[in-house]
């Protein structure tokens, strides 16, 4: 047990799939894994552990934003000896060829800051997906036929940005879409010579304003667990 999971020794596997919902940790483990098992719950912070096509894998959710992902995400890594983080969660599109349902692979992550930043000081360290994985995911989603665009995100501080200076910077520099966890998942898992993967489902776009009705947002999500899950498992 660590200060924020509650799982005991041997019931994290080595491959964790990190989606920010915790409630989406627990649809994801009921869908997807074979006798799934609660293993976390510790401040509402869901954690499942099961079995996919005969591989253990743990879903476990980070929270929003990357100080809520560095906790979770050092403490599997360091306490019980993950291997593989893979981060599934939703983005808002910031190129008009990314569409509403499209799936994205961060290659690499631009960040304003991130929790590690005072680790690199001045160096703007550019933190970039396992190529392995990223490879794996790429062709698990050319099999499955889904919308899938592969090269660099943004990953924010803020939900409610107001910056729209910065988003045309980032657009015009071909950033495809942003969300808030990636950079730092990146960051550690350069640091700690673990897997990383960030697979994420556009849900908006701020461009067009278009946005996934709540309503189909879980069953949209379904093809980047798929992805995520052959990429760990090829």
């Amino acid at each position: 047990m660590t200060i924020h999971i509650g799982a005991k020794p041997g019931e994290i596997a080595p491959t964790v799939l990190m989606p920010g919902d915790p409630y989406r940790a627990r649809w994801a483990a009921e869908t997807f894994l074979d006798s799934p098992v609660c293993v976390n719950e510790v401040r509402g912070m869901l954690g499942y552990t099961g079995t996919w096509r005969g591989n253990p894998v743990t879903i476990h959710g980070s929270g929003m934003g990357m100080p809520s992902l560095s906790i979770y995400a050092n403490e599997l890594i360091r306490d019980y000896g993950v291997q593989t983080l893979i981060r599934v969660g939703s983005a808002g599109a910031m190129q008009p060829q990314v569409k509403i349902r499209d799936v994205v692979l961060a290659m690499a992550a631009t960040s304003l800051t991130s929790p590690s930043r005072g680790i690199f000081r001045d160096l703007n360290f550019a933190p970039c997906a396992d190529f392995g994985l990223l490879a794996a995911a790429h062709r698990a989603a050319s099999e499955a036929g889904v919308g899938m665009h592969v090269g660099n995100i943004y990953s924010s501080d803020v939900f409610y940005d107001e910056r729209p200076d910065l988003n045309e910077i980032m657009t015009r520099h071909g950033v495809l879409c942003v969300e808030m966890e990636t950079a730092e998942l990146y960051h550690l898992c350069a640091r700690h010579g673990v897997r990383g993967l960030a697979v994420l489902t556009i849900s908006d776009h701020l461009l067009t304003h278009e946005a996934l009705p709540a309503a189909d947002r879980q069953s949209s999500f379904g093809a980047m667990i798929e992805i995520a899950l052959r990429a760990a498992f090829p």
